[in-house]
């Protein structure tokens, strides 16, 4: 399918590997030309070169989103922008006794107020223009709390709602504004977790794995291969009509109706 965005321009943060690696690599090779973003110069660098053999013009800078001079620094590469995609590592696991004020707060900055400021600050030339795209990634746990992820769980499901209300305001300007909530996928997200269940159940890192895969109905992990193909349907000119939802990218894992 032709999403029918060649030659737009893409802001994807934390894209030097994992999920969002996956959406440059798919919007790339709808002809996006890029700006990608990471902490880390070297695996940066490694996944632009791999961007720009899919014909695409991909400027890397590596900076830390999450920090007010990170944000400057990127905003700054990527100027006007058709397509945004929100992306920072989630919060470290633990349970309601570990967590502080200040760990909520560290959460808070990167996984709710980032994104804000990120949507904030791309907004207006996109209604201007009257067409934007914005895609943030955040997590199966604001469709149903994962007990662990708790910082997570607040700080994404705070962004979720900062959605709803922002999409619906920007729609009648041909931006649309809508969130990918990723279940497991093999990611070095997904081994770190895997890695503490090991440790904590005296078991290897693949029964581990092998023990969460059978809780999901696919019995995998997703790929972010095939994430990164949802985001930029997201982000093409066919969605359009789809405005402030929550798209599930979880094999079924999240037992719900609706």
């Amino acid at each position: 399918m032709d999403l029918g965005i060649k030659g737009k321009r893409a802001l994807v943060c934390a894209s030097s590997k994992g999920l969002g690696r996956g959406c440059a690599l798919a919007l790339a090779e709808a002809g996006v030309d890029l700006v990608i973003n990471a902490r880390s110069a070297g695996p940066l660098e490694e996944t632009a070169e791999a961007l720009r053999a899919k014909g695409v013009s991909v400027t890397a800078v590596a900076a830390d989103v999450t920090t007010p001079e990170g944000r400057e620094q990127v905003l700054e590469a990527a100027g006007a922008i058709d397509i945004l995609v929100t992306n920072a590592g989630g919060p470290p696991p633990g349970v309601w006794s570990d967590w502080s004020r200040d760990d909520f707060i560290a959460a808070i900055d990167a996984n709710m107020l980032t994104p804000i400021e990120l949507i904030k600050a791309c907004l207006p030339s996109m209604m201007e223009q009257g067409w934007g795209r914005i895609v943030n990634i955040t997590s199966q746990s604001v469709k149903a709390p994962i007990p662990q992820l708790g910082l997570s769980n607040a700080a994404r499901t705070g962004l979720t709602g900062y959605v709803a209300g922002t999409s619906r305001q920007v729609a009648p300007h041909g931006v649309t504004i809508n969130n990918i909530l990723p279940g497991i996928h093999a990611t070095d997200r997904a081994t770190a977790l895997d890695g503490g269940v090991s440790l904590a159940q005296n078991i290897s890192v693949e029964d581990a794995k092998t023990q969460r895969e059978a809780t999901i109905p696919a019995r995998r992990y997703g790929t972010a291969e095939e994430f990164g193909q949802a985001c930029a349907f997201l982000c093409s000119q066919h969605a359009g009509f789809i405005v402030g939802q929550n798209l599930l990218l979880d094999g079924g894992a999240t037992n719900a109706t609706i």
